[in-house]
C-alpha cells in the first residue's frame, strides 16, 4: 500500500504531555490546582487571597523564588488554605503573584507530608489519609481552562437554610423598561425627574464637586512612621495602562500630584472584559489611620 501509514489518536492521549490540573473546593468555590513535583512549596495565588480575604500572616523564613527569565518575587506572607476535594484538608501555603492557577501543591508540605504516589501513567496521585486511599485524577486542559457558568439556581434545602438564619428575604425582580412606558408615566412622575436629571447624567463632569463646608479629612495616628512602599513589578503593557489611566485621571483634576513623603502602590487587576482596573494598595497607610465611629445621619 502506498503513502505512509497515519498514526491513530487515542483517548488516552493528551495524559502523555498534559501536567496534573483539578479543581478543587474552597468555602463553596472552585479553584484551579495544579500538583508540580519540580515544586519544594505550596503556593497560593495573591489574587484569589485578596477576593476570598483570606487571612495571612508573616512568613517564618521569608525567601525569593526565581522565574525562567530571572525574575525574583519576594515571599513574605503566607496563608492557612482549606480544601476538599473526595477529603478536607488545610495547608500552609506561600502568597505570591500567579496565573497559571490558584494553588499550586509542592514536595515539601504536600507530597512529602501525605507521602504521595505518582502513576505517570495514568497521571494520578494517590495517598491514604485517616485510613483511607484517596485518588485525585486530572482534568483535561481545555476542561481546566474554560471558564465555570455560575450556578443560579437556589436549592430548596440552602434556601430554607438562609432564611432560617436570616429571618429577612429580599426578593429583587428586574424588568425591562423602554421608552414608551416611561412616556405612559404620571405627569407629575415626569416632572420630578425632568427636574432632578442632573443628578444622573450620562457622563460624569470632568472636574470636582465644588468645595463643601464641612471638609473631609484622614487623620494619622500621632508619631506613626508613614509608609513609603515600591512600585509592584508589572510588565511594560501593565506599566504602559497604569499611566495612561493616572494620566486621565489627572487630565480631568480628579486627582494631582502628591507632595506627601507617603507612598503606597498601586497596581492593576484584570477585568471580565480583558480591560483592566486600578487599584491602590491602602493597607499599610490604613494600619496608622485614626478610626473614626459615628452614626450615620
Amino acid at each position: 500500500m502506498a503513502g505512509q501509514r497515519k498514526e491513530e489518536k487515542t483517548d488516552e492521549d493528551w495524559l502523555q504531555t498534559n501536567i496534573f490540573h483539578t479543581r478543587v473546593e474552597h468555602d463553596r468555590r472552585a479553584l484551579n490546582l495544579i500538583i508540580d513535583n519540580g515544586n519544594g512549596e505550596n503556593m497560593v495565588s495573591q489574587e484569589i487571597v485578596q477576593k476570598l480575604k483570606l487571612p495571612i500572616e508573616k512568613h517564618p523564613k521569608p525567601y525569593k523564588i526565581s522565574w525562567v527569565d530571572d525574575t525574583s518575587i519576594p515571599v513574605k506572607h503566607r496563608c492557612l488554605v482549606s480544601l476538599r476535594q473526595h477529603y478536607k484538608d488545610s495547608l500552609w501555603c506561600d502568597i505570591i503573584p500567579m496565573k497559571a492557577c490558584h494553588l499550586l501543591l509542592g514536595r515539601r508540605l504536600w507530597l512529602y507530608d501525605r507521602r504521595v504516589q505518582y502513576d505517570g501513567y495514568t497521571n494520578t496521585y494517590s495517598f491514604l489519609f485517616s485510613g483511607r486511599k484517596i485518588v485525585l485524577q486530572p482534568m483535561k486542559l481545555q476542561e481546566f481552562e474554560a471558564p465555570r457558568e455560575e450556578n443560579r439556581v437556589l436549592t430548596l434545602r440552602r434556601f430554607n437554610s438562609a432564611s432560617y438564619d436570616r429571618r429577612v428575604i429580599f426578593v429583587l425582580v428586574i424588568k425591562a423598561v423602554d421608552n414608551a412606558i416611561t412616556e405612559s408615566w404620571p405627569p407629575a412622575i415626569q416632572q420630578l425627574l425632568q427636574e432632578f436629571a442632573n443628578l444622573t447624567p450620562e457622563e460624569l463632569p470632568q472636574t470636582l464637586p465644588p468645595m463643601r463646608n464641612v471638609q473631609h479629612a484622614i487623620d494619622l495616628i500621632p508619631g506613626a512612621s508613614l509608609p513609603n512602599l515600591p512600585a509592584y513589578q508589572m510588565s511594560p503593557e501593565e506599566h504602559k495602562e497604569l499611566h495612561r489611566e493616572g494620566q486621565e485621571l489627572l487630565d480631568k483634576g480628579f486627582i494631582w500630584e502628591s507632595l506627601s513623603p507617603c507612598a503606597i502602590p498601586a497596581l492593576l487587576t484584570p477585568k471580565k472584559d480583558s480591560s483592566w482596573r486600578m487599584c491602590i494598595d491602602s493597607r499599610a497607610i490604613n494600619k496608622i489611620t485614626v478610626k473614626y465611629r459615628f452614626p450615620i445621619p
